[in-house]
């Protein structure tokens, strides 16, 4: 096991260059699926979430070659429709290869997520609207068996906004007969990305980055080459960075349009966000000011940063509020930061944060993704000595990240527990 040690205290100056979306390559590298040939993705991330995807593209039969963050996906034999449980519990996105399976093979089957029971971040979404597509829905030992001859287009109103509902829904009808219309879409960058590639293919899907996407199927998809798009999560977690620390950094490839939600509650604190030609300038202040944010599906504030905000209104003057509306478990990072001195106390879904000049470094847990991140970014700037163990939580989303914080002058590294 390793952990990331910090020494806190160091304002954070220089460049950092943002990798390419996880949550847009994953869908990409399940989209070649769709189509006979060789595709190829570059800007892939190298992170433990798109090695499970390597790993599960190769057991479903696909050649899989990677070299410098581009990969070569020869998807032209497909000799297994089975996801299996021991890669999908590690990694709830392997459910997206359901969509591409059912619609090229008219067979998928695919463990359910690990944790999930149709209850707790619920696929349910997807097998309703894959059902509506003529698709034949059977739960059978932990396991989604999807079949249908060749699916049909229809119009699907999704209950609520959902990401991977959205890409899998995207994924069977551009191969379905007829228009399939889906209300009420989720409206992220990976959208519009997985949208854009998939018309690249030959498909023909419009109203990607709104709340309602028309796609008319086609009979057959040629394979895909394309370049990921930056991670406006990373992106957004150095922009924390340079505020907790009060630093100036440039995070090359920010793109403004995919963080405004961001960018207007970090000015609200104090802090200064510019754009340049290669992307986003911040500069922290001397001590940030209190502001409330609530989660929300995109264009909101995202969930997926709430952590980090929360490490940086531990900081700030003044008392801030944050709600979760997202996700009903997401505030487990609070009782480590609440070991570090952080005053945070939680009302139902809701954290009060009363912010403290200071604050001191402690051996924490990280217990999700972004919960690391939020923990390495409250110790950046808390006295003494931090460590943060369960790093392999981190290294899901983050490629090297103890390494371009250290670049920053970040006193920062990694070592067995």
């Amino acid at each position: 096991m390793e952990k990331i040690v910090i020494k806190g205290g160091v304002a954070l100056n220089g460049e950092v260059q943002v990798g390419g979306a996880k949550n847009s390559a994953l869908p990409l590298l399940f989209a070649t699926l769709l189509a006979d040939g060789t595709s190829e993705l570059c800007n892939i991330p190298a992170l433990r979430d798109i090695t499970t995807a390597e790993k599960l593209l190769k057991i479903l039969g696909a050649e899989v070659k990677a070299a410098d963050h581009c990969y070569r996906i020869d998807a032209s034999r497909i000799e297994s429709v089975e996801a299996p449980y021991e890669l999908v519990k590690t990694m709830r996105a392997s459910v997206l290869v359901l969509g591409p399976l059912l619609a090229r093979c008219g067979h998928a089957r695919v463990s359910l997520p690990g944790g999930c029971a149709i209850g707790a971040r619920p696929i349910n979404l997807h097998l309703k609207g894959l059902e509506q597509l003529g698709a034949k829905i059977k739960l059978d030992h932990g396991y989604v068996e999807a079949t249908a001859d060749r699916l049909k287009g229809a119009k699907i109103s999704f209950d609520m906004p959902t990401v991977g509902g959205t890409e899998n829904l995207l994924m069977a009808a551009a191969l379905a007969k007829g228009e399939t219309v889906l209300e009420n879409a989720a409206r992220e960058p990976e959208i519009v990305q997985l949208a854009e590639a998939l018309n690249s293919m030959g498909a023909q899907i419009e109203g990607a980055g709104t709340a309602i996407i028309q796609i008319q199927g086609v009979d057959k998809l040629m394979p895909l080459q394309c370049r990921v798009i930056p991670d406006r999560i990373e992106a957004g977690t150095f922009m924390i960075a340079a505020a907790i620390t009060g630093g100036n950094v440039l995070v090359r490839e920010a793109l403004r349009e995919d963080l405004e939600a961001l960018i207007s509650k970090l000015k609200e604190a104090g802090v200064s966000v510019e754009e340049e030609a290669d992307g986003l300038r911040v500069q922290g202040p001397r001590r940030p000011l209190a502001v409330d944010i609530r989660t929300s599906v995109f264009p909101g504030f995202p969930t997926d940063m709430q952590a980090q905000f929360m490490a940086l209104m531990s900081f700030a003057e003044g008392t801030s509020r944050i709600s979760e509306t997202v996700f009903e478990n997401r505030f487990m990072h609070v009782c480590e930061l609440q070991r570090m001195g952080a005053d945070i106390q939680i009302d139902g879904h809701s954290a009060i944060i009363r912010g403290t000049a200071q604050m001191t470094g402690a051996p924490v847990m990280a217990t999700d993704l972004r919960a690391s991140a939020s923990l390495i970014l409250a110790g950046l700037a808390a006295h003494n000595t931090t460590e943060v163990s369960r790093i392999y939580h981190l290294d899901r989303g983050y490629e090297k990240i103890e390494q371009k914080l250290a670049a920053l002058g970040a006193r920062i590294w990694r070592e067995q527990e």
